[in-house]
């Protein structure tokens, strides 16, 4: 039985996570979850899979989840951390076979990086770990290693394509994205849409900022630096296709020619089961099979980078390195942020990331306090920058 510590239990990947081991039960075992302030929701995951320690975000949270569990009659034993610290503990517990990294942002950078330090196989859905700090991730992986598996739907998909052939021959990988709601919204338009609009992805119900990030395609851009680190290729080998029926998940091109892809469902429960269960591959619980005849036509088109500029920042990113990933990352962040309090207007999300990257030198980031310096920087000058588009 694989015993489990999911970063992020409440959000959604966390959740679907919690149904993929539910349906599994015979597989495994919940040891430890971490959540924010959506304390209704850990109670109920609480109630159900009865961990034995439980991380929230803030001190105050302890005592109003204990009256929580208390009033619902729960009286198994339970260790409630919070903070900093309870994050450390809740990935790094000697009884936690495998860590999945669910939480958004940086919040999980650290409790991430100390999992694979102490050797613990990481699901990985937190993008962000790659993105700001994917050279000292990888390394402390390989000395440990340690394996990391993908569960965004596009990696996931390119790590199931890859076991069909080697890394040595790879020409290059092709993800895939839905292109969001406004990939036929003229570019006049960009300035005056709003957050609900924004909000209505097509294809997949997600949080708050990866929603935006796909109306922008800042999602791709985050992806490209993902891929490289995880796969090892150059970013000239990593390109994007605009993909609405979001059947194709992404796809492999060998250099004899033949193209793997992997297609499926719109349904986090895939990518999640995989890294879950792998190297096999088991029954899912319930009907997730895809109905190929129904799907009729499957459409790519090229990525319009004038439409949306998020997408080459984020291959600009890339290719200077260093801290500039790190900066994007923070800058894109408080951009969106910004924009859903109707701060700042879509279409001025990746100006400010721009112009926070053009500021931030390209040294090297050698441990996590450089990273963490740097996005706290990152994101204060962003800050300063949505202020004055304000004015």
């Amino acid at each position: 039985m694989k015993r489990l510590c999911i970063l992020g239990s409440t959000g959604s990947v966390g959740q679907n996570c919690l149904r993929v081991v539910d349906g599994l039960a015979d597989r495994f075992r919940v040891v430890s979850l971490t959540a924010g302030s959506n304390l209704a929701v850990l109670a109920e995951q609480i109630l159900k899979f009865k961990p034995a320690l439980v991380a929230v975000g803030r001190q105050e949270s302890v005592e109003p989840l204990q009256q929580e569990l208390r009033a619902r009659g729960y009286r198994q034993p339970l260790d409630i951390v919070s903070g900093h610290g309870g994050l450390l503990e809740a990935s790094t517990l000697p009884e936690v076979d495998f860590v999945v990294s669910a939480s958004h942002g940086v919040t999980g950078l650290e409790a991430t990086f100390e999992a694979i330090r102490a050797g613990k196989p990481v699901g990985l859905a937190n993008k962000e770990v790659l993105v700001v700090a994917g050279e000292l991730v990888m390394r402390v992986a390989r000395e440990r290693g340690v394996e990391i598996l993908p569960i965004d739907s596009e990696h996931s998909a390119v790590h199931q394509c890859l076991r069909a052939g080697k890394g040595h021959e790879v020409r290059r990988l092709i993800l895939t994205g839905s292109g969001g709601p406004f990939l036929r919204t003229p570019r006049k338009e960009f300035d005056f849409i709003t957050p609900s609009e924004a909000l209505k992805h097509p294809i997949w119900k997600m949080g708050g900022r990866i929603t935006v990030d796909s109306a922008t395609l800042m999602n791709k851009g985050l992806e490209i630096i993902e891929a490289h680190w995880l796969f090892g290729l150059r970013p000239d080998q990593i390109q994007v296709l605009i993909h609405p029926e979001a059947i194709v998940h992404s796809m492999i091109e060998f250099r004899d020619g033949a193209t793997m892809a992997q297609l499926g469902v719109a349904d986090m429960r895939i990518p999640i089961q995989y890294a879950l269960t792998y190297p096999e591959r088991v029954a899912v619980n319930g009907d997730l099979g895809l109905d190929l005849a129904a799907t009729e036509r499957l459409h790519f088109q090229p990525a319009d980078v004038k439409r949306f500029p998020c997408l080459e920042l984020g291959r600009e990113a890339l290719e200077k390195g260093g801290a500039i990933p790190c900066a994007l990352n923070a800058a894109d962040e408080i951009a969106v942020e910004a924009f859903l309090a109707c701060r700042l207007r879509f279409s001025r999300i990746p100006r400010v990331i721009e112009e926070v990257m053009s500021e931030t030198p390209a040294v090297e980031l050698n441990s996590l306090d450089d990273v963490i310096e740097c996005d706290q920087q990152s994101r204060q000058r962003a800050r300063e920058i949505v202020a004055r588009a304000e004015d």
